[in-house]
């Protein structure tokens, strides 16, 4: 292999740059995601440790790693261990070790520089370091192993901390000053105090104190959400310069629709319908998303816009995540809209093909005013008439490039997408930063507080007895088995409680319910179920979103320890939906799932979605949430969307100020190049450097 020049090195040149790198090396530093000098330079350290300070024996203390200079004064080698008696002005010490083979470099009178951990030895009544780093110590040669705050890196089997170091080091000797170019605002670095880029990165690596190193990482911190927060901005700049929506007014529909409503919308509802209204009378396409915890009202706001849309003589697409969900929506449109002369149709799959060509001519030819779907909406046949907007509901379960085939389906249609999961705030100016963000969190009125409980296997004999409470007083249950990818067993999971229900409970009308269902059998039940027709559903998760049963009051979920925090919650907010009091159980076994404690505690504590999404953040991370996974939106090298709010909208609020001024970035190329090196496909940036 061809080696680089170092005068032609680039930040994405590969590791095998450094010297010392081959093949090898290059392979165990993939596992750690390090492929190029960039990586290299941002190999973050998981922890540090300070051996600034050296202690004298006297002062040292049980149970810390420590580092200390003493002198050799007793050697012993025996039984495949070397111990050493340690001594300096104020006392002495022993270290063990356990190899024969430092005997074959120490000797006694030499000083040693070290390293470790103490234990407090019985035998030899005594402190002992255990295992020490070492270092003989030279005359005319400082110590390399204390005497400064040491970088500890994530590893592998075939690197350790000193050959990992030692690449970093030669990465920013022979290459920090040509590749770590300086590209923020020199008026920002200025108003702030900023280290440059270059000292930052030096800073992560070497801390010269503490607080050298809060400079470095806030400084490299602010860089990431400042480049992501500029990138965004711009991209929602670009596209309201280059696309033009129809102007949607609402009208005698919508007043209609508002009259006949039998009760009363929460201010958060009437706020939200405000936003959107006040967004489609423009003729820049609406790009918002609607979050609210589950059972907020998120269909009722849709369905405003929708008649705003039809007002306005354009059709309106309604995108659900899976056919339960897309049948569950249009059942209840349907009810609301067909008295005020709108037509609603359902295109979903599993469609015969002569209903599926009569609902594609009604689309095409402007006979359909609501399409509502799945994924289907999107395939090639499908031709809207006159498409203005798009209602995309949990959105975080389509891809990218699923909802732009449905968006490219209209001339530049307004789009509102929604989720039941709540997004964290820290989430929303990240990963969200490109939308605006209406919010429901308020119940409708005459909602109750779920009571969660937990029951460990001893209380699981209770269920039988709480089942028939609620049945006998014709409410209805939910009994929910995890979803299991791995073994491919959540049929026979939900046939095995099915079975061991009926059989102890033969005087409950059970059905079960899962994936691999025929989609009339699914419909069936959950039309039986929603007519009060089955007492006890038995399901997977696929009961999750959507659904909307009033008349159920208890939820029991199997396994809790095996769903995530924002699943619970999602499944949970299947009950409460009526006047009765609503249960929900989550059975765990620590026996056999040692994790997943945390969020079932996190359930029983805490009732509010938003509350819980920010406990969810904090435990799993952003990359987890909702279903994210987006390269360079919300994967950070240093900065922690958990504890670094105040950073983000800093970055946020100076991105602003310096596209207000300089909308281009004509007077900062090098932050221009940045942007684009790192967001320009993520973001679809039109801009050029």
């Amino acid at each position: 292999m061809p080696t680089l020049k170092k005068s032609s090195v680039r930040l994405s040149s590969p590791v095998t740059v450094i010297d010392g790198i081959g093949p090898k090396k290059a392979a165990a530093l993939s596992k750690l995601n390090v492929q190029t000098l960039e990586d290299l330079f941002f190999l973050i350290p998981r922890r540090y440790e300070d051996r600034r300070f050296p202690k004298p024996l006297c002062e040292l203390e049980e149970g810390e790693a420590q580092c200390a200079v003493a002198g050799i004064t007793e050697l012993y080698i025996h039984d495949g261990r070397t111990e050493a008696l340690l001594s300096d002005d104020t006392d002495s010490i022993r270290a063990v070790w356990f190899t024969d083979k430092i005997g074959m470099f120490v000797r006694e009178g030499m000083r040693l520089a070290l390293y470790g951990n103490l234990e407090y030895n019985h035998y030899h009544h005594r402190l002992c370091f255990l295992h020490p780093e070492f270092e003989i110590l030279r005359p005319s040669k400082p110590p390399e192993i204390i005497g400064k705050i040491f970088a500890i890196y994530p590893g592998t089997a075939e690197l350790n901390q000193r050959t990992i170091k030692k690449f970093v080091d030669t990465a920013l000797n022979d290459y920090a000053d040509k590749c770590l170019v300086e590209f923020m605002p020199a008026k920002i670095i200025q108003k702030f105090g900023m280290m440059t880029r270059k000292d930052a990165v030096i800073q992560i690596h070497r801390p010269l104190n503490e607080d050298m190193f809060i400079r470095a990482r806030n400084r490299l911190a602010f860089e990431e959400f400042f480049v992501l927060q500029t990138g965004i901005i711009m991209r929602r700049n670009e596209l309201t310069r280059r696309t033009h929506a129809k102007v949607l007014r609402a009208g005698r529909i919508y007043e209609s629709f508002i009259k006949s409503l039998t009760f009363e919308m929460t201010h958060a509802q009437e706020n939200a319908i405000h936003e959107i209204l006040s967004d489609i009378e423009k003729d820049i396409p609406m790009n918002r998303l609607l979050q609210g915890d589950v059972g907020s009202g998120k269909t009722l706001v849709a369905a405003a816009a929708i008649t705003a849309a039809c007002d306005s003589g354009s059709q309106s697409a309604f995108m659900a995540p899976t056919e339960i969900l897309a049948q569950q929506h249009y059942i209840k449109l349907r009810k609301n809209f067909e008295s005020l002369g709108l037509n609603v149709v359902l295109l979903t799959g599993s469609l015969r093909a002569s209903e599926r060509r009569k609902v594609l001519a009604d689309i095409e030819y402007g006979a359909a005013d609501i399409i509502i779907g799945t994924h289907a909406l999107f395939s090639e046949d499908v031709k809207f008439h006159s498409l203005s907007l798009v209602i995309i509901d949990e959105q975080h379960r389509f891809g990218v490039i699923q909802r732009g085939r449905l968006t490219a389906k209209g001339e530049s249609p307004h789009v509102l997408a929604m989720t039941a999961t709540p997004i964290p705030r820290t989430l929303i100016m990240s990963v969200y930063g490109g939308l605006d963000v209406s919010v429901l969190n308020e119940l409708p009125r005459g909602r109750r507080k779920i009571k969660t409980l937990s029951f460990m296997p001893a209380e699981f004999i209770k269920l039988p007895e709480i089942i028939r409470e609620h049945v006998n007083r014709h409410e209805q249950v939910y009994w929910v088995c995890p979803f299991i990818d791995e073994n491919d067993a959540t049929p026979a999971t939900v046939n095995e409680t099915y079975e061991l229900l009926k059989d102890n409970m033969p005087d409950i009308r059970i059905a079960m319910l899962h994936g691999r269902m025929n989609i009339n059998d699914k419909a069936r039940i959950m039309n039986e179920f929603s007519s009060g027709l089955i007492d006890l559903l038995v399901s997977t998760s696929i009961i999750e979103v959507g659904v909307d049963v009033p008349n159920a009051s208890l939820m029991i979920i199997q396994d809790a320890e095996r769903f995530g925090l924002a699943q619970l919650h999602q499944l949970r907010g299947r009950i409460g939906r009526g006047t009765a009091q609503s249960t929900c159980i989550l059975l765990e076994d620590r026996k056999v799932f040692i994790t997943g404690g945390e969020r079932i505690a996190s359930m029983v504590d805490i009732a509010d979605g938003f509350e819980l999404a920010e406990r969810d953040l904090t435990q799993r991370g952003p990359g987890e949430i909702c279903g994210i996974r987006q390269h360079g939106i919300n994967e950070f090298r240093v900065a922690d969307l958990v504890h670094d709010e105040k950073i983000l909208i800093l970055a946020r609020d100076e991105a602003k100020a310096l596209l207000n001024d300089d909308p281009e970035l004509e007077s900062e190329p090098l932050l221009k190049r940045e942007i684009i090196r790192r967001l320009g496909n993520v973001l679809e940036l039109g801009i050029t450097a």
